[in-house]
């Protein structure tokens, strides 16, 4: 095995062995506070499916590209593309829009009781479930063609100059036509939720500077509710998104304007990489944030220990 290959297929290790005990982590101490409150919060039901979406990502793709990588198992035939492709781009990008769902709630919630803003956070805890849906029919939609056009890697010599190489698989567009209106979709996916993340999160980071002014001047000290750790922790969330998927979406934007179809699978290996580095490192800041997690974690922990 050349250089090349064992680093990515490290990489890849690295990120499956951070990503899936953290995210698992997640959703076991959500499904706890479940057992136990016999409710979860709004905020605590976007994080468990953001979690639950996150894992799909790590688990389907940077533990089956570990295994390609070192001849464990090949999944990557014509059906096993399509397949993974599509669970991928559709996992990954339901992350994207949980976190712009979470920061969204979190917005509304910073909100003074009242307000017309505290009557919509009212309608989407209602509404939640109907959030939910339309966000999994959005992006099933734009994933959908990945079931199309993708193909093993071992019918590279049929490909057509307007094909992507994604490592052991290749999406093999009939036209150029429909590439450009496939990235074109894909881009325009994350760079809307990312664009209005953003602006909730700068709303945020304003009302939190405000906030502690205010309880500086009320007690000369400075102050920290449930609100405002809940608040920094999704505009934590919310940087780490914009950071990694700025860089993800730049290379794919570059990816669909190449003309060389070999050249783009390095391109393809670093958005990968990226990608799912979020969905490996948000449990961590979860964990470490979230008292509710960080709480059912260490029973666990402690459980295990005991035993």
């Amino acid at each position: 095995m050349d250089s090349e290959l064992l680093t990515r297929g490290l990489l890849y290790l690295s990120l499956s062995v951070v990503g899936i005990p953290g995210n698992v982590a997640v959703i076991y101490a959500y499904l706890m506070a479940l057992h136990h409150e016999k409710c979860l919060l709004t905020a605590d039901a976007i994080v468990l499916h953001l979690a639950l979406a996150n894992l799909l990502v790590v688990g389907v793709r940077c533990v089956l590209e570990t295994f390609a990588t070192f001849h464990i198992a090949n999944v990557f035939d014509d059906t096993g593309c399509k397949g993974v492709i599509f669970v991928y781009r559709t996992a990954r990008s339901l992350s994207i829009w949980l976190t712009f769902v979470l920061s969204t709630y979190q917005c509304l919630s910073i909100a003074p009781p009242g307000s017309r803003w505290a009557t919509a956070r009212e309608l989407f805890t209602r509404f939640l479930w109907l959030i939910f849906l339309v966000v999994w029919i959005i992006n099933i939609s734009v994933s959908s063609p990945s079931i199309v056009f993708a193909m093993g890697a071992k019918n590279n010599s049929k490909l057509l100059q307007n094909s992507i190489n994604v490592q052991f698989c290749f999406i093999n567009f009939p036209s150029v036509s429909v590439k450009d209106a496939n990235g074109a979709a894909q881009t325009v996916r994350d760079v809307v939720p990312m664009a209005f993340m953003t602006t909730t999160s700068l709303i945020i980071l304003v009302f939190l500077y405000k906030h502690s002014r205010h309880v500086r001047a009320i007690r000369g000290a400075g102050g920290s509710s449930a609100e405002s750790r809940a608040a920094v922790t999704v505009v934590t969330l919310v940087t780490l998104y914009v950071m990694l998927y700025g860089v993800d979406n730049g290379l794919w934007v570059y990816t669909i304007i190449i003309k060389q179809t070999m050249s783009s699978a390095l391109m393809s290996d670093l958005r990968i990489f990226f990608s799912s580095l979020f969905a490996a490192m948000s449990p961590i800041i979860i964990i470490v944030s979230n008292k509710k997690v960080n709480k059912y974690v260490r029973c666990c922990g402690g459980e295990k220990t005991s035993g």
